[in-house]
């Protein structure tokens, strides 16, 4: 993405010591670009958890880069393998719905299984993590070749007319490594001159289509509008809405897709209103062990202060403002599951397929279970 003319990665090593690694503080957004330093463990585990960084593919890419910082302070000998496993366990912990985080992990710990001596780690903890990101930009710009291919169809039958697009969440440049997922088909969309309008919802409690999608979509030129989050199902019965496009932060290899709480609501209402609802993610934030979504993918519960409190720019200044009683309990579930009958297809960097077992295996036959 380009900020003000100049591009920028979500994520990256800082080219005057590398030992430093540098993000977009998405804290602060839309109103202030703040660029913050990770050196350590713990600041890698600290920005994830905090939402520092978010969405799926940069946490797995910052959770690369954490296991890079970890082994620069791991102690040297016995004791350097024991802690990079706790670092692990520490950053899985951090965020535990997006898969992504625990992938990156484990490939970093099974890459450094081949250095011998800690600096030969270090190194391999460093390439591995460069790695991760270069990979997670790339495939999100595959995913955006891919689904533009969508966004043509519905053009030409409209008569080159504006697709009207609907979003939910972040699941653009901000949540990726670069390019993003949901919305890489629309950068892709718009290179190729074609008409797009984005619906963008809100995402309450934190706001992210509010601050995050509708800050990168203006930096980029896409024209959009934002929504309340319950707004959605109105424009489809109205006509207004030709495609969703959400991501994800999970999906099961039988199709089901954890995604910011609210998707499955415009799931629902896209299935209602025979609106078309495509889900794009990398493979990285596919989990080929569960079956079952609803069941099995464990959902993050944050605090109720994200739900009963509000911030934003007033008179210069960012402040929090109280929205409820404040004696009044809150819960603030981070996602919940749609399940595969009501998704249209997913677009992965390997192409689009329908949300079922035998579809997703088709594209990624490695994954296939020596058993069948």
């Amino acid at each position: 993405m380009n900020i003000n003319g100049k591009h920028y990665r979500t994520i990256w090593v800082d080219p005057g010591n590398e030992k430093v690694i540098r993000i977009i503080d998405q804290r602060h957004l839309p109103h202030h670009f703040v660029l913050e330093d990770l050196r350590s463990l713990s600041d890698a585990i600290t920005a994830i958890k905090d939402m520092h960084v978010r969405g799926a593919g940069l946490i797995g890419a910052t959770a690369g880069y954490g296991m890079y910082l970890a082994a620069l302070e791991a102690p040297s000998g016995d004791e350097f393998d024991n802690y990079l496993r706790d670092a692990g366990s520490s950053l899985k912990a951090a965020r535990p719905t997006a898969v992504n985080c625990s992938w990156a992990v484990d490939l970093q710990l099974q890459a450094m299984k081949k250095g011998s001596a800690t600096h030969e780690k270090i190194s391999i903890a460093k390439s591995t993590a460069d790695e991760i990101a270069d990979m997670d930009a790339e495939y999100c710009r595959r995913i955006g070749e891919h689904g533009v291919k969508l966004i043509e169809e519905i053009s030409r039958k409209k008569a080159d007319k504006t697709v009207n697009i609907l979003t939910h969440c972040n699941a653009g440049w901000l949540a990726f490594v670069d390019h993003g997922s949901a919305t890489a088909p629309i950068y892709a969309a718009m290179d190729k001159g074609i008409k797009v309008h984005v619906w963008v919802d809100e995402t309450r409690p934190r706001n992210q289509g509010a601050a995050l999608t509708a800050w990168e979509l203006g930096q980029h030129g896409v024209p959009h509008t934002i929504i309340t989050d319950n707004a959605g199902g109105h424009l489809m019965q109205k006509g207004l809405v030709d495609l969703v496009l959400v991501g994800s932060d999970r999906t099961t290899h039988t199709g089901d897709v954890a995604n910011k709480i609210g998707t499955y609501l415009k799931a629902l209402a896209a299935k209602d209103n025979g609106i078309p609802f495509y889900v794009a993610l990398p493979s990285s934030t596919i989990d080929w062990e569960i079956e079952d979504g609803i069941k099995n993918i464990p959902i993050e519960e944050r605090g109720g202060e994200e739900v009963k409190y509000i911030e934003g720019l007033c008179e210069g200044f960012i402040k929090k403002v109280l929205l409820a009683p404040d004696n009044s309990p809150a819960a603030n579930y981070a996602f919940d599951v749609t399940p595969s009958r009501l998704v249209s297809g997913l677009i992965t960097e390997r192409g689009i397929c329908r949300p079922d077992k035998k579809s997703i295996l088709g594209l990624f036959p490695e994954k296939k279970r020596r058993d069948g």
